[in-house]
């Protein structure tokens, strides 16, 4: 987890109870069960249990809902998790756009706002819409922001879990390696975590969409730059400084374009948005009936193209099946995922990449690494990476759930 240091302890009580959070955190993954069945499967004392589940239906995170099947006797009383008690700001910055996610605290995304923005060149408007973004969600949730566990923030950027707030200059050059948002953590006194955000794909796609169940998987992002996130053991892998991951700057033609990170034939000199675009403008002269003769190509309309059968849009996704496909087999010979998740603009148009992509891995990896990998589009689609972010929180808070702005542990 990378965290800015603005305030995120503010907010934690000293009166910790650990067999508290473990109770919490069992009705939240069970969304429903009875104190007998916390009693067992946590082996306590039914006394404790009952008194810690009276501390916590002061919470408001908790609720009484119902009878349970009776197994003789009296019918138990359910508890359940609570999940619209409170809810967590998503926010994700990408190269060309700022999009927030209001989430409950079941990753449901219960408010979205996005807009187009020049991020890599305009960071102080960056910045200025993502609280008007924000403000929005707060204000059409109307619940106040007593009631917001913290803020997510995605960045396409590498992310140093030690210095979070500190960016990468030869990504952003603009932003003078500062991400800025402490005010916004002031503002909202909440606390603000900030991850990559191929890490926050892959965490969302882990908990709610493609990579539940799997254990090790990898996600990758087709947007303006490539990047991947990996699931390891269960858990998103940062590498040492939080590099971990840069997959679109694997050299895939050492002779190729030059690229915003100073190297040349990187991967998202091939597959990025830019080069989608330039790619399609290319084949204009061989097929001047395209829907992309008008306008410009951008991934999203060359996705619509390709799914309508569009030529030159099929071959654009087919030239980037081939050059992705040299850098995800390299990564299927060393990790040996058992998924790989794709997300982003191209990846909606599903086999029509996935088909081309298989049969370059085929022929660059060992058989039996292509032969345990399945390939799968993401489940969450364009909002993966803000409900990751999202979602970064919500980790947060179950682990240690001092952090959810609540009169925790009342009984203490």
């Amino acid at each position: 987890m990378s965290t800015s240091t603005s305030r995120p302890v503010g907010r934690l009580r000293a009166d910790a109870d650990p067999l508290a959070d473990e109770v919490l955190r069992l009705i939240w993954q069970e969304r429903r069960i009875a104190r007998a069945e916390i009693a067992r499967r946590l082996d306590l004392a039914r006394s404790t249990v009952s008194e810690i589940v009276r501390a916590l239906l002061e919470t408001g995170l908790v609720a009484e809902a119902g009878e349970g099947t009776s197994r003789g006797g009296r019918p138990p009383i359910l508890l359940a998790f609570e999940d619209e008690a409170l809810a967590i700001l998503g926010v994700d910055i990408g190269a060309s756009h700022v999009a927030v996610a209001l989430t409950d605290l079941r990753g449901r995304v219960l408010l979205w706002e996005e807009a187009s923005h020049p991020v890599r060149t305009d960071p102080a408007g960056a910045r200025a819409l993502v609280e008007r973004l924000c403000d929005s969600c707060l204000a059409a949730w109307g619940k106040g922001t007593d009631r917001l566990v913290g803020i997510g923030v995605s960045i396409a950027s590498p992310v140093d879990p030690e210095r979070p707030g500190r960016l990468p200059e030869t990504v952003l050059p603009a932003w003078e390696g500062e991400l800025g948002l402490d005010p916004l953590s002031r503002k909202y006194d909440a606390p603000l975590l900030v991850d990559n955000d191929a890490n926050l794909g892959a965490l969302a796609e882990r908990w709610w969409g493609a990579g539940r169940g799997v254990d090790d998987f990898a996600y990758i992002k087709l947007a303006t730059g490539i990047g991947s996130g990996h699931v390891i053991r269960g858990s998103v892998y940062r590498g040492a400084k939080g590099i971990a991951g840069e997959i679109g700057h694997v050299v895939v033609d050492p002779h190729g374009p030059a690229c915003v990170c100073g190297l040349r034939g990187c991967l998202t000199t091939y597959v990025g948005s830019e080069a989608l675009a330039r790619r399609a403008r290319e084949l204009l002269a061989d097929h001047p009936g395209s829907v992309l003769a008008t306008g410009e190509p951008t991934a999203e309309r060359i996705a619509e193209a390709a799914l309508a059968g569009d030529p030159a849009g099929l071959r654009v996704v087919h030239d980037a099946a081939e050059s992705l496909g040299v850098a995800v087999a390299g990564m299927l010979n060393i990790l040996n995922p058992a998924v790989v998740v794709f997300g982003g603009g191209l990846a909606r148009v599903g086999d029509l990449l996935l088909e081309p992509l298989r049969e370059v891995i085929r022929e660059r990896t060992l058989v039996s690494s292509l032969a345990s990998t399945e390939l799968r589009v993401s489940e969450l689609g364009p909002r993966a990476t803000a409900i990751g972010a999202a979602t970064l929180v919500l980790e947060a808070a179950l682990a240690d759930p001092r952090l959810f702005p609540h009169v925790y542990y009342a009984r203490t």
